[in-house]
């Protein structure tokens, strides 16, 4: 197979179609709030999208599998929580991602876990909305009016002006928009994203199975594919998890088109899938790095001034194939974005062409042309 030139690559993701259509999803999808262990009306959303194109969808607690006409022929997973707040108290309101009753599966070693204590301050003067978790009816809008961590039980907490009538449990969601500018897409991305590709996938031919998770934020997520694994006694080693990758400023997150990873924190990922991926990229000039050798870079440098070491990271794919014992494997394709966990949560225009751009030649044009 010939290499493209960077600019024949260029042209060819620049021509993925319908690309304002799933623009138009994406805005549709980010303004249905998902907060963290309140998933259910999203869900259902995403649950009537799918099956007015025909796709089948069975809805379990914590996931939502969908199946094309050929179920094998893909096998694809993204998590559809965001981060966002829950009422805890008389106008107490803490991040929902780090209330105790969701610390069991938190192992430390995610990102999340490690900077989430820095972004109290970004929250400041942010306008948010509740909703009921079932029908995801709407109960208010406020404004985050302060923000602090409590170190007695290690969480954030807000108070916020304007719904001081909420109940224990309330989930309140950011309020939301895209915006698009100069090549950038902007709003809480992660991982709403990931769940508008999979549906643009569908809507243009993809007729494989696609996992929806919930909670992966609080570490949960990997528990309900593994348990849909169990239960169906199948076993893999070409699932891919979408999602998106953290950088500090866009100059790092602009020096590669999409993000790849050998490992994790939890797992190195043994897949063939991710010899197809890097060969694919190869093959058509698509600028990537792997994610876990970038940190291991970044870690020889902070060792040398002697600064706390950065995580890996823990990943959806890693967990289940550390919990499978290797019988579930995979790996991730990532978007690079800055802004990780805020409103402005940013990607490039050309990184979220590309990921449409891969996954239609591996999962739909080469699956066509094999049926010829």
């Amino acid at each position: 197979m010939k290499k493209k030139s960077k600019e024949e690559s260029l042209q060819a993701i620049e021509g993925i179609k319908n690309f304002v259509a799933f623009l138009d999803m994406l805005k549709q999808l980010i303004r249905t709030p998902s907060v963290i262990g309140s998933e259910h009306s999203f869900f259902l959303y995403l649950k009537r999208e799918l099956e007015e194109i025909g796709i089948q969808t069975y809805y379990y607690d914590g996931l939502l599998v969908a199946q094309g006409s050929h179920p094998n022929h893909g096998m694809l997973s993204a998590h559809i929580d965001r981060h966002g707040l829950v009422c805890t108290g008389p106008n107490e309101f803490q991040y929902a991602a780090f209330l105790a009753k969701n610390r069991s599966d938190l192992k430390g070693n995610s990102v999340s876990e490690q900077t989430f204590q820095q972004i109290t301050s970004r929250y400041l003067n942010q306008k948010v909305q509740a909703y009921e978790p079932w029908s995801g009816s709407y109960l208010g809008m406020g404004e985050i009016t302060k923000s602090y961590m409590c170190p007695e039980i290690n969480n954030l907490v807000f108070e916020i002006n304007g719904l001081e009538h909420l109940q224990p449990g309330t989930p309140i969601a950011f309020n939301d928009k895209l915006e698009n500018k100069s090549g950038i897409l902007s709003a809480q991305l992660d991982n709403v994203i990931s769940a508008a590709i999979i549906i643009y996938l569908y809507q243009n031919g993809y007729q494989g199975t696609a996992f929806f998770t919930a909670q992966e934020e609080a570490g949960k997520s990997w528990r309900y594919v593994h348990e849909w694994f169990q239960k169906k006694r199948l076993f893999t080693n070409e699932l891919l998890v979408l999602d998106t990758s953290p950088y500090d400023t866009r100059e790092q997150a602009d020096a590669q088109q999409i993000v790849l990873r050998n490992k994790d924190a939890n797992a190195r990922f043994k897949s063939p899938l991710l010899k197809t991926l890097k060969t694919f990229c190869h093959h058509n000039n698509i600028a990537f790095s792997c994610k876990d050798m970038y940190i291991q870079e970044l870690n020889k440098l902070r060792k040398e001034k002697h600064q706390p070491l950065l995580s890996l990271g823990s990943t959806e794919m890693g967990r289940i194939t550390k919990e499978s014992r290797g019988a579930i494997q995979g790996t991730t394709l990532q978007i690079p974005t800055t802004g990780y966990h805020t409103v402005e949560e940013s990607a490039s225009v050309l990184s979220v062409k590309t990921v449409l751009y891969i996954l239609t030649q591996l999962y739909i044009k080469q699956k066509q042309e094999k049926g010829k």
